[in-house]
C-alpha cells in the first residue's frame, strides 16, 4: 500500500509539472504574436484596425473551440486533448512563418487558436483528477502562474530573438521547436487520473467527502452538465464575470507592445517592457490563490472584487497619463504593470478554482468550454475594437473604455461574493 501511494504521489508531482509547464510552451506559441506585430506592420503596412482582424478572428475560433474542447475533454480525457492541442500548435506556427497576405494569417491563426483552445479544459481536468477539493485555491492558484508565467517567457524570447537580428518569421518558427520538446516530455511525464496508474483507488477524492455547488444543487437527474450548470445563478455571473475580464486582460495581451512602440518605444524594448504585465500578473495570482484558501475560502470573490477596485484605479491613471504625460514612459510601464496584479490574480479565479468549487472534477471541462467561449467572444470584440478605436481616437480613449469594464467586473464579483455569503449562512443554519 505504501509503495501504490508514493508511486501515485510522483505521477501526481510529475501531472502537475506537466500542466505547469506544458501550458507555458502553449503561450510560446501564442503570445509570439503580438511581440510579432510591430515588425510584420512595418513589413506589411497594415494599420492597427487590419491586425485587429486577425485577433477578431482567432478569437472567435478560440471560443468555438473552447465551446467544443470543453465538454470533448470530459469525455476523451484531460491528457489526452492536451497533447492533440500541443500538436496543431505547433503545425500552425510553422505554417504561419510562411505568411505572405492578411487573409492567410487570419485563416492559419484561427486554426492555430483553435487547437490551443485545448490546452486548459484539458489541464483542469487532470488536476481536478489528482487533487482533492479543499486544495483548488492553492493547486489551481500556482497552476494558474502558466499562463501568465507562459505570457512573460514568450515575451522575453521573442524579445530576444528580435535583438539577436531575427525576423517576424523567427518569432514562430523557435517557438514552435521548443513546444515539440515540451510535448515529448508531457506525452512521457503525465497520466490523466490515479485510476490509470492504480485501478480503484480513491487517491485524490475528498476524504470528508466535500461536494461542488454542482453535486450540492437540486438539479434535473440526467441532464447534461452544462443544461445543470446554466440553471445555477451564481454560474450565470461567472459567465457575464469571465466575459468582462477576458475582455480586459485581451487588450493588454495582444495590444501592448503595439501600443509602447505607437507612444514612441522601440520594438526590442517594448516588447521586453510588457512582459512587466505578466510577470506582475504571477504574483497576483499566487497571491489571490494564497489568501483564499488561507482567509476565504468559501468566498473566493470578496478579494476578486477588492483587486479589480486596485485595476479600475490604474486604467484611470493610464487614460491621464497617454492623455497628458505620454513621455513618462517609466510611468506608463508602471501603471501597465501594476494593472497585470490586480486582473490577473481575480481573472484566474474565474475559469481556475472556482470552475472546481462549483462544478467539480466530473464537470470541469465543460464548466470551462463555456466560461472561456463565452469569455474569449468577449475577447475578440475587445481585441478588434481596441485596434479601431486607437486608429480613430487614440490609445487614451481605449483605457477609458477598460475603467469601465473593470468597474462592472467588480459588480459582477461582489454579487458573486453575496451569493457565496448566502451559501455559508444556509450551511451555518
Amino acid at each position: 500500500m505504501d509503495s501504490q501511494i508514493a508511486l501515485l504521489k510522483r505521477w501526481r508531482l510529475s501531472t502537475f509539472f506537466v500542466c505547469l509547464f506544458g501550458y507555458v510552451g502553449y503561450y510560446i506559441c501564442r503570445k509570439n504574436l503580438s511581440a510579432a506585430l510591430p515588425l510584420i506592420s512595418a513589413e506589411f503596412g497594415y494599420s492597427n484596425s487590419e491586425l485587429g482582424l486577425i485577433a477578431l478572428y482567432s478569437e472567435l475560433s478560440y471560443a468555438a473551440g473552447k465551446f467544443i474542447n470543453g465538454p470533448l475533454g470530459d469525455k476523451i480525457g484531460g491528457r489526452k486533448i492536451f497533447l492533440i492541442g500541443m500538436l496543431g500548435a505547433i503545425g500552425c506556427n510553422l505554417l504561419f512563418s510562411l505568411g505572405y497576405d492578411l487573409i492567410y494569417f487570419i485563416i492559419i491563426w484561427c486554426v492555430c487558436r483553435y487547437f490551443l483552445s485545448m490546452g486548459w479544459g484539458g489541464l483542469v481536468k487532470m488536476i481536478g483528477n489528482w487533487y482533492e477539493p479543499e486544495k483548488n485555491g492553492t493547486v489551481m492558484g500556482l497552476i494558474s502562474l502558466n499562463f501568465q508565467f507562459g505570457g512573460v517567457v514568450a515575451t522575453l524570447f521573442a524579445g530576444l530573438i528580435v535583438a539577436m537580428g531575427g525576423g517576424w518569421r523567427d518569432i514562430f518558427i523557435y517557438p514552435a521547436g521548443v513546444l515539440i520538446l515540451i510535448f515529448i516530455w508531457s506525452y512521457f511525464g503525465s497520466k490523466d487520473s490515479p485510476q490509470d496508474v492504480v485501478a480503484g483507488t480513491e487517491f485524490g477524492k475528498s476524504a470528508g467527502q466535500l461536494q461542488s455547488i454542482l453535486e450540492e444543487s437540486n438539479t434535473e437527474v440526467g441532464a447534461s452538465p452544462i443544461k445543470k450548470l446554466l440553471r445555477l445563478r451564481l454560474f450565470k455571473v461567472l459567465l457575464a464575470y469571465s466575459f468582462l475580464t477576458t475582455f480586459l486582460r485581451s487588450i493588454f495581451f495582444f495590444w501592448t507592445p503595439k501600443l509602447l512602440v505607437d507612444l514612441g518605444m522601440g520594438t526590442s524594448n517594448a516588447i521586453l517592457k510588457s512582459a512587466l504585465f505578466p510577470l506582475l500578473g504571477c504574483l497576483g495570482t499566487i497571491f489571490i490563490g494564497w489568501y483564499t484558501d488561507k482567509h476565504s475560502k468559501d468566498n473566493r470573490a470578496k478579494m476578486m472584487w477588492k483587486m479589480l477596485m486596485g485595476l479600475a484605479v490604474c486604467l484611470v491613471a493610464l487614460v491621464f497619463i497617454i492623455k497628458y504625460i505620454p513621455y513618462e514612459k517609466n510611468l506608463l510601464v508602471l501603471f501597465l504593470s501594476l494593472s497585470g496584479f490586480f486582473l490577473l490574480g481575480p481573472y484566474s479565479m474565474s475559469s481556475g478554482c472556482l470552475t472546481l468549487d462549483i462544478a467539480g472534477s466530473k464537470a470541469a471541462g465543460s464548466a470551462t468550454g463555456v466560461i472561456d467561449g463565452l469569455g474569449y467572444i468577449g475577447g475578440a470584440l475587445a481585441v478588434w475594437s481596441a485596434g479601431a478605436i486607437s486608429d480613430q481616437l487614440g490609445w487614451a480613449e481605449v483605457f477609458a473604455l477598460l475603467s469601465l469594464c473593470s468597474l462592472l467586473a467588480v459588480i459582477c464579483a461582489v454579487f458573486m461574493s453575496y451569493e457565496f455569503e448566502k451559501k455559508i449562512k444556509e450551511k451555518i443554519i
